[in-house]
């Protein structure tokens, strides 16, 4: 029994590595996908990425609430967040971990993460990581920077060092959100994610 119980657990994963390894991510310059599907957000209230676009476009972040990662970049993630809202750049955190929500991920889990993290922008379940799967985003976390023209300039990482904050020489998002504002091109277009798999469905 706890044989049969060990290989169900093994299957599963490896079901779930090779269902993250076929996922293509999008393409730079590519417009967004899905941009009017309606999400819910902790509010209670049905945001989509449109919604949460501004002037100068609007920061994509694939987070959760319990990643290691996440953790560890959470103070980062407000803090580029509030950088992008400062620049008239809208954000939108999407939770696409559909293979928990009876548990960590669940709504009432992300609305009690972002009311203890203070969050003051938009953080919507992702239902059977659709919008994920979209972008083709498999990490957390894992963002995409917009313009105003709905098109995504930057994918990747918020900066080189994920593990350490105190080591960052790197700020690409806060880079590409500066170059993105004064209407210049995107120096750095894509950088590598570093977090935890998505946790999808099969």
């Amino acid at each position: 029994m706890k044989k049969l119980f060990l290989f169900s657990i093994i299957g599963l994963l490896a079901g779930r590595l090779i269902a993250q390894q076929n996922i293509h991510s999008i393409d730079v310059g590519t417009n967004v996908p899905l941009i009017e599907t309606k999400l819910k957000d902790v509010t209670g209230k049905e945001v989509s990425i449109k919604d949460a676009m501004n002037k100068n476009g609007v920061l994509v972040m694939f987070s959760c609430n319990t990643c290691p990662y996440v953790i560890k970049n959470q103070q980062r993630t407000k803090e580029v967040a509030a950088y992008a809202l400062k620049n008239n750049i809208g954000v939108i955190v999407i939770n696409s971990n559909e293979a928990q929500r009876n548990n960590e991920d669940s709504y009432a889990a992300m609305q009690k993460y972002a009311k203890d993290e203070g969050y003051n922008f938009s953080y919507v379940l992702d239902a059977n990581s659709a919008i994920a799967n979209a972008f083709g985003a498999t990490r957390t976390p894992e963002t995409f920077l917009v313009n105003s023209e709905g098109k995504i300039v930057y994918k990747g990482a918020i900066d080189d060092n994920p593990a350490d904050a105190a080591n960052v020489k790197k700020e690409f998002l806060k880079d590409a959100i500066n170059e993105t504002v004064k209407g210049a091109p995107v120096k750095v277009k894509e950088s590598k994610s570093i977090g935890c798999g998505i946790k999808r469905v099969g």
